[in-house]
């Protein structure tokens, strides 16, 4: 990493923006920064760290006190540090929170923490995040360090450097954890506890699982009475010899003591046995049991079956009964039905006779309404003949006034034409003076129009390049409010991470929880079985001072099981959330990298005014094109006035030519039509009345003629139908009308018919089978219901018996059930028990019960601390011209963390001594070369990462001349391979030594300034 360029502004004691170029130094490879106590010298280097992580230790993370007091209300504070790292460059501007006056009214408004990063892309310089927590995000990417080791490595700050020689081991160990990280090895030890823990609960567990089956089981024999002669029998024989009965002790000192797991066992077994052979009896009762109840329900079902066909036969008599009374309805039905089928053969002739009858009779009326009609046109009644002569003659007639008629439309035609030509003629003489005025305004108009013009294109030409700046402006505030929106929806996903975060917490502590819960459910278990002077199957003492106490909720294996599943959706949710998470950042960097840093409310002020300048040009333009649209609708429509005057003119001498050839020829047309239409009002009247009277005599031809045919069909069909009545069995044509039936009553009578004959005939078979079938039987309806008791009774009895062999079922397979769990539960205890006492191991061990008190932590952090300690005696060797050594230590002291202590070997002795024995000088001596050896190590873990600038402030003070010597020489040394390193100290012989100089000093107004000494001058 190498630092190129710092610009403060309004930033400590600086008010004005002061610029550091720390490339001016890589030919020297180290300079000094000087000036007097106070003037800011260290404020160059707060403002390195305040820039990278917004935050300046020395000042506790008060961010308001780096606005500098000498600022004016309106001045800005500003940081901005361009850096390499590797063959990026980028540069990082900060501002810190402070207060400004209010754009409007009074009164002080607080200006956000502000970040902005960029990196150099082709010579030009890209956004890359915003606002301070995407900016902290990615430069904690890029740069590889915490604050923390990047204060210990590269900014090593007034004193810093000093804490680490001279702390207790408790402090090194806490500065060394951040440094390199090394939490997970606690986590690694609490893992191991917790797994002890869980061990141990699952050993009590399993051993609580086999005293609660056995318990259990034991129970199961007691209420069922399986235990043996010793615990009482049911009376029922077992075929097993007894022997020790369940929850059986050994007599000990007149005191039965509790039987072990193995006999409780064999007792189990014994019982199982005897529940096996009570079942074997329960089961062949139930089977004789069922064969009685198969005989008792045929039995029932032979009676019920004889005592269905008595009822079927009584049914079968009862309904021919019936049958045999409907025969005479049913003969009825069937002469009907005959005589029906009779007069349908002769319907046709009859209605066909009756049908023409009618329609002679309605011939008749026809020709009489005819004659009426006749008569009411003032005619004289006529014969057909004399009617066929009027009707051609009326014919002819009617074409002579038709060729007439049409001249009469024509002449109509004609006096509305000349009405049209008069309106036309009036019209168009009108319009011709409106043209001649209109035509008489034009060059004024467009005098004018020319003139606002001009100026109209002259404002519109600005159109483009102002909608050019709309547009990026519009976009950076998009992308603004955008950026708005997406912190709201990372702060929600943080949120939500934080949320599952806390959530698999809870639920990795719902695990804990239940296995400590499990653990004492078992302590209490066995607790209760403590007896005050008998040993405890544990400890194996006979005292049991403080037992511990039952709990109310057994944890089972599911719970647990349960919780894990818990725990492990948790974990899940929570990996998704961060994820999530990083989404949501990345996507809001990007967007405020667009805006380019600035917010939305600046970007959309911004926005208004090119909005407005926008609108101004784009009206110019609209009214550009209005007045030069006018201008061209002003040309046309002159253009287009002129030539309607010269069509005008025209078309107005058209119309009266026109006017005198209609008026010749509607005074033809009125000598024609008057001689056509005699006494009627017009042509059209005459020939109406014409063509009414021919139609009146056709009618009346038509109707004579029709009568005559009708009266003849109908004669000739009243005869045929006479010839066919006479020849059937009826009397008359009225006789047969009357026989007729409908067709559904056709139908509706050989249905009953037939129906009946078909029952009739089934009726008289079935009743014959059944008096076949129970021939020798009983007329009266056997009796069922002593059968039927003796079937419910078979029933219950089979019942009864069913039930005792299935719960003699379940008692058996419940106590092998529990036998058999509880005997794979103890076969598990001693693998558990192996199980607990290496993980036990393994946990102390880790945890640092050990002769070194030394947990795992400490163990790999003091291999860090002798790597370290090796780089320091690399420069200390040289700076105390061989006297001092630093060396690692894992002694233990009488408080705080043992292996992390250092000591002093001291060559002209021979003999250790602690640090806090050096002087002054001594001490800064070995505080250097160990904070450059940890320097070393801390950026090797961070992945190599090389350092080419590195900051030294203050404590040269102490040194004499020839250690202050050394100490120059070990400096130089730093510089190799183009490292820079810059100095702070006030010591006038290091401005003798260093002539390369950043000169900070305060000019008399308050505020510093930062000079480039010339070397010259040095």
């Amino acid at each position: 990493m190498k630092l190129h360029r710092l610009e403060l502004a309004g930033f400590g004691p600086f008010r004005d923006r002061q610029l550091v170029e720390f490339d001016a130094f890589d030919g020297d490879g180290i300079f000094l920064i000087a000036g007097p106590t106070g003037s800011g010298k260290s404020s160059i280097l707060d403002g390195v760290c305040f820039a990278l992580y917004g935050g300046v230790p020395r000042y506790e993370g008060a961010e308001r006190r780096l606005r500098s007091d000498h600022c004016a209300p309106d001045d800005p504070t500003e940081v901005r540090l361009e850096f390499t790292v590797g063959d990026t460059r980028w540069r990082v501007t900060r501002a810190p929170e402070y207060e400004r006056p209010k754009a409007r009214g009074t009164g002080l408004t607080t200006v956000p923490h502000a970040a902005h990063v960029e990196q150099l892309v082709d010579g030009a310089w890209i956004g890359r995040a915003a606002g301070p927590r995407d900016v902290g995000l990615l430069l904690d990417e890029v740069l590889g360090l915490s604050q923390q080791q990047f204060l210990q490595v590269i900014l090593l700050a007034q004193n810093r450097f000093a804490q680490f020689l001279l702390a207790r081991n408790d402090d090194r160990q806490a500065l060394l954890r951040r440094l390199f990280g090394s939490r997970t090895y606690s986590d690694y030890q609490d893992a191991l506890e917790q797994r002890r823990r869980a061990a141990g609960e699952r050993l009590a567990g399993e051993r609580s699982l086999v005293d609660h089956l056995l318990d259990d089981a034991e129970r199961i024999v007691a209420e069922h009475g399986l235990g043996g002669d010793a615990d009482g029998g049911d009376g029922v024989g077992d075929g097993v010899g007894d022997g020790v009965g369940v929850g059986d002790g050994v007599v000990d000192g007149g005191r039965e003591a509790p039987a072990g797991p193995d006999a409780r066992l064999a007792a189990i077994d014994r019982a199982i046995q005897r529940a096996a052979y009570r079942l074997d009896t329960l089961q062949r009762e139930s089977e004789e049991a069922e064969t009685a109840h198969v005989a008792a329900g045929a039995a029932h079902s032979e009676v019920t079956a004889l005592r269905e066909k008595q009822e079927r036969r009584d049914a079968s008599r009862i309904a021919l009964a019936g049958l045999k009374a409907r025969a005479g309805d049913i003969a009825v039905d069937r002469a009907r039905l005959a005589a029906g089928e009779a007069a349908e053969r002769l319907r046709d002739v009859v209605e066909r006779a009756e049908r023409l009858a009618a329609a002679a009779a309605e011939a008749g009326v026809a020709e009489a309404a005819a004659a009426e009609a006749w008569a009411a046109e003032g005619e004289e009644p006529a014969d057909a003949k004399e009617l066929a002569a009027r009707i051609e003659r009326t014919t002819g007639d009617l074409a002579l006034w038709e060729a007439v008629a049409g001249q009469e439309r024509v002449l109509e035609e004609v006096r509305a034409r000349l009405a049209q030509l008069g309106q036309a003629a009036t019209r168009h003489a009108d319009e011709l003076r409106e043209l001649d005025e209109r035509l008489g305004a034009y060059p004024a108009r467009i005098a004018t129009i020319d003139g606002a013009l001009v100026s109209a294109r002259a404002v519109a030409a600005l159109t483009e390049p102002r909608r050019t700046t709309l547009a990026e402006t519009e976009r950076r505030l998009a992308a603004a409010r955008a950026a708005e929106q997406l912190e709201l929806v990372r702060a929600d996903a943080e949120r939500a991470h934080a949320a599952a975060s806390s959530a698999a917490t809870d639920a990795n502590a719902e695990v804990t929880a239940l296995l400590r819960r499990r653990l004492a459910g078992a302590a209490g278990a066995l607790a209760a079985e403590l007896i005050d002077g008998e040993p405890c199957a544990v400890c194996g003492s006979r005292e049991h001072p403080q037992p511990a106490h039952a709990t109310d909720e057994a944890v089972t294996d599911a719970d647990v099981d349960t919780a894990v599943s818990a725990k492990d959706a948790a974990v899940d949710a929570e990996r998704a959330a961060s994820d999530a998470a990083r989404a949501a950042r990345e996507a809001h960097a990007a967007q405020a990298a667009v805006a380019g840093g600035a917010t939305a409310e600046q970007l959309a002020e911004t926005a208004a005014v090119a909005q407005k300048a926008l609108a101004h040009a784009e009206a110019a333009a609209g009214e550009r094109d209005r007045l030069e649209a006018e201008l061209d609708q002003l040309s046309a429509a002159r253009a287009a006035d002129a030539e309607r005057r010269t069509a005008l003119a025209e078309r107005l001498a058209a119309v009266q030519s026109e006017t005198a050839a209609a008026e010749r020829e509607a005074s033809l047309a009125r000598n024609a039509v008057d001689a056509a239409r005699g006494a009627f009002e017009t042509v059209a009247d005459r020939i109406a009345d014409g063509i009414r009277r021919r139609a009146a005599a056709r009618t009346l031809v038509d109707a004579m003629g029709m009568r005559a045919d009708r009266e003849a069909e109908a004669a000739t069909a009243a005869g045929e139908r006479d010839v066919r009545v006479g020849e059937s069995e009826f009397a008359d044509a009225a006789a047969v009308t009357a026989a007729l039936l409908p067709t559904a009553e056709r139908e509706t009578l050989s249905t009953r018919i037939r129906e009946h004959e078909v029952a009739h005939a089934s009726e008289v078979e079935r009743l014959r089978d059944l008096e076949l079938e129970l021939a020798g039987q009983p007329e009266e309806p056997l009796d069922v219901a002593a059968s039927a008791a003796a079937l419910a009774e078979a029933k219950a009895t089979w019942s009864a018996a069913a039930e005792q062999a299935v719960r003699a079922a379940q008692t058996t397979e419940a106590l092998r059930d529990r036998h058999r769990r509880a005997v794979q539960a103890h076969a598990e205890i001693a693998a558990l028990s192996e199980e607990h006492a290496l993980i036990a191991g393994l946990a102390d061990a880790v945890a640092g019960r050990n002769a070194k008190k030394m947990d795992l932590e400490t163990f790999v952090l003091a291999a860090e601390l002798e790597e370290i300690v090796a780089a320091a005696n690399l420069r200390l060797d040289d700076m105390s011209s061989g006297r001092y050594l630093l060396r690692h230590t894992d002694a233990l002291t009488g408080r705080g963390a043992a292996g992390l202590g250092l000591e002093v070997v001291d060559a002209y002795t021979g003999h250790s001594r602690p640090p806090q024995s050096l002087s002054g000088g001594e001490t800064f001596l070995a505080s250097l070369a160990l904070a450059l050896g940890l320097a070393q190590v801390v950026t090797a873990r961070a992945g190599g990462i090389r350092l080419d600038t590195l900051f030294i402030d203050e404590g040269f003070g102490s040194l004499d001349g020839d250690t202050l010597e050394l100490a120059m020489r070990a400096l130089d040394e730093l510089r190799q391979g183009g490292r820079t390193v810059g100095v702070i100290s006030h010591v006038e012989a290091m401005k003798e030594q260093l002539p390369a100089q950043l000169l900070v000093r305060a000019i008399p107004q308050g505020p510093s300034i930062v000079q480039l000494r010339d070397r010259a001058a040095v």
